[in-house]
């Protein structure tokens, strides 16, 4: 009887239709290769991107009840948010997700799911992944861990604050990168990365926003002009400031009439440093 089922057993594996013995096992089909081409990679790969999404969205603007709420509507929001994180990753394979994406469509998703317009708000999803899509379009390459050393990365773009400081005002670019040995990475890395969305209270990003996408110059050119704005806007506590105070200044910055700082950063117009 069991020499029987044995038997069975063999020709049933044989046809294909029964466990696949071990040997059989394709490499990209074993659930621990790293093989690129590995489903099994690519699924756990998937799987840490959403868990990422997930941590981030929950700590979007935990002060807002639109974002971190009890209510429907407030989880609602959350499920877009992930909804078009995931979306947006899994359709850029070179950059994927990157953890604050979260913060940079934050903005766009509230005015749109805020419209006065029912009909418009109920389409909100749809309209701020079309915007967040467009928005990275020209800050990709910031997110991009390949480029960060290249002429298109985020070095490069720090590098170019630096230079638009020491055009404007030359003496606090000293005092911050030569006698206090202040690096712009050290706190222009998250404000570039997320649009400085993580400086101002909420409505007041959304006030530099404004300027932001509307600017005839460009975003990328608007940023650098703000950034450099902010830094002049405080440069009398700079000058005194040591690399502790200085830091700790930039890293968090002080509440500020937003009004003043883009006319500081207009009056900063030209071309860009190269």
């Amino acid at each position: 009887m069991e020499e029987m089922t044995l038997s069975k057993r063999g020709k049933h594996d044989a046809e294909g239709t029964g466990v696949l013995p071990r040997a059989e096992i394709v490499r990209d089909e074993h659930p621990l290769s790293l093989g690129k081409t590995s489903v099994w990679n690519q699924y756990f790969q998937e799987s840490e991107i959403i868990e990422q999404i997930d941590r981030d969205v929950k700590r979007t603007h935990p002060e807002m009840q639109f974002f971190n709420g009890d209510t429907s509507d407030s989880l609602s929001n959350q499920e877009s948010l992930k909804r078009i994180l995931t979306i947006f990753a899994k359709l850029n394979p070179g950059i994927r997700y990157v953890q604050g994406m979260n913060e940079v469509l934050a903005p766009l998703f509230y005015v749109f799911k805020n419209d006065s317009d029912e009909h418009h708000a109920a389409s909100a999803g749809a309209d701020a992944f079309f915007c967040f899509v467009e928005l990275l379009s020209g800050f990709r390459d910031n997110f991009c861990k390949q480029l960060d050393n290249s002429v298109v990365g985020i070095r490069s773009t720090i590098t170019r604050l630096s230079q638009l400081l020491k055009r404007h005002d030359e003496e606090l670019w000293r005092h911050l990168e030569v006698v206090t040995k202040v690096n712009p990475q050290f706190y222009a890395f998250r404000w570039i990365t997320l649009l400085l969305t993580q400086e101002f209270k909420f409505s007041d990003c959304l006030h530099l926003w404004d300027t932001l996408l509307g600017d005839l110059e460009g975003p990328q050119a608007t940023l650098l002009r703000i950034c450099c704005a902010m830094l002049i806007l405080v440069r009398r506590r700079l000058l005194a400031g040591d690399f502790t105070a200085n830091l700790k200044l930039l890293q968090s910055y002080p509440p500020t009439n937003i009004d003043h700082l883009l006319h500081i950063a207009n009056k900063l117009r030209g071309p860009l440093p190269y």
